[in-house]
């Protein structure tokens, strides 16, 4: 009997070492493809706009749409519309500086929206905000929960995620888009 008693009786606890952090986890791969696939995605548009590449229209033909919606110098606005898509993508990719990177997406996400999608819908395929709808959800989103372990600000005490990443990102993007929809 004492030896089943022996084998039943709980072993000794050994000293606590802390909380055990967990390994990279499958939420961390999925956001890793998250963001690389809806990160260069992004980066892409704005070189499309900026440079022409992958079949864009490039920063002369851009600005000229601009300048047909009302900005003028329409070249200045689409090069800060391009810039902001590729940095941003960029930024999410790699998970650096993740809220300011959503921020900037959110911003011409906004911008587009109020502009040019905004008066036909929802839908994409009348020309409404669907598209820029989605884009905006996932960078803030993305903000929200963080960029995950495999990324870029996981060395820095930003970007990890929360409310306050979250508020940033929708705060700057909504304030670029309201500064740039007053000029």
């Amino acid at each position: 009997m004492n030896h089943l008693v022996e084998r039943l009786r709980v072993p000794p606890q050994t000293q606590d070492v802390g909380p055990r952090r967990p390994g990279v986890t499958a939420g961390d791969w999925g956001l890793l493809l998250i963001r690389l696939t809806f990160g260069l995605l992004m980066a892409g548009h704005g070189l499309q706009k900026l440079t022409g590449w992958f079949g864009g229209p490039g920063l002369a033909d851009t600005g000229r749409g601009f300048e047909a919606l009302g900005y003028s110098p329409g070249k200045v606005y689409a090069a800060i519309a391009g810039a902001s898509e590729f940095l941003g993508g960029v930024g999410l990719a790699l998970g650096l500086f993740t809220p300011l990177a959503a921020a900037a997406l959110i911003g011409v996400m906004i911008n587009a929206m109020a502009t040019v999608t905004g008066t036909h819908g929802l839908w994409d395929q009348q020309g409404g905000i669907e598209y820029n709808l989605a884009i905006t959800v996932v960078a803030l989103g993305v903000a929200a929960i963080g960029p995950g372990r495999l990324a870029l600000d996981r060395f820095f005490r930003w970007g990890r995620g929360g409310w306050t990443d979250a508020a940033v990102a929708l705060g700057l993007g909504g304030l670029g888009a309201a500064i740039v929809l007053s000029l």
